[in-house]
């Protein structure tokens, strides 16, 4: 198996994506259809509400107010990205990880720079 590429690109197969996806785009691994459609739904009324929040603030109201729904955004994406953080540990980290050592690694350095993107 060839070494990894170490880069902001590292190849989509030390990454624990599927190998046809290579040349598509990368795909996870495997999805719970029920955690899917939750995602999909949390996000939908996510993106109602930033549709409220533009209306707030176009419409003038009290800053406090919009901060409070603006909190309220925040916490859901946050709920969306604990879901999205854990099926990827359960999936494509743990393939990679038992894969091969070299799988491995590039997949602790993306975990690392996953939970400091995330983290901020």
């Amino acid at each position: 198996m060839a070494k990894p590429v170490r880069s902001k690109s590292t190849v989509h197969i030390a990454r624990g994506c599927t190998p046809e996806a290579e040349h598509e785009g990368r795909k996870a691994l495997a999805v719970d259809p029920k955690i899917r459609t939750a995602n999909l739904n949390r996000l939908r009324r996510i993106e109602g509400q930033v549709r409220g929040l533009q209306r707030m603030v176009a419409e003038g109201r009290y800053c406090a107010d919009i901060m409070v729904q603006l909190s309220a955004v925040n916490e859901a994406l946050r709920i969306v990205g604990r879901e999205l953080l854990r099926n990827h540990l359960r999936h494509c980290a743990t393939a990679a990880i038992k894969s091969s050592p070299e799988r491995a690694e590039a997949m602790y350095d993306e975990l690392i720079e996953l939970f400091s993107r995330y983290s901020r």
